[in-house]
């Protein structure tokens, strides 16, 4: 059973970084496209990220030149730096394959303005 878990979210201000880890077991995931998502309160789930299997990667709209993602195959773990973050950024992130596994219990990110 494929398993993720989201660490280094946290409380930040406005124009602060923060750098999200995924750590994935339970599947080689080298072959799989992996995406970041969020969910706000009162809000459907949404995609911000995703970084394919050779390494490209594309970007939500809201988040295109402040976020970044990454992986490392051979730990099995994929990253997300979030730069200049902004208060409408603040959410649950989660990591997942493309399609879709089971999710993880996210991170929590907070960001005040």
């Amino acid at each position: 059973q494929v398993q993720f878990v989201e660490s280094g979210g946290g409380l930040v201000q406005a124009g602060e970084s923060l750098r999200l880890s995924c750590a994935v077991s339970g599947i080689t995931f080298g072959d799989r496209s992996v995406g970041w998502f969020r969910q706000a309160p009162g809000k459907y789930r949404e995609r911000v990220a995703i970084v394919y299997s050779a390494g490209a990667a594309n970007y939500a709209d809201s988040v295109k030149g402040r976020f970044a993602v990454s992986r490392d195959n051979a730990k099995n773990m994929a990253y997300l730096q979030m730069n200049s973050l902004k208060p409408e950024d603040t959410a649950v992130y989660y990591c997942n394959l493309i399609p879709n596994a089971d999710w993880g219990q996210g991170t929590q990110v907070t960001v005040n303005s």
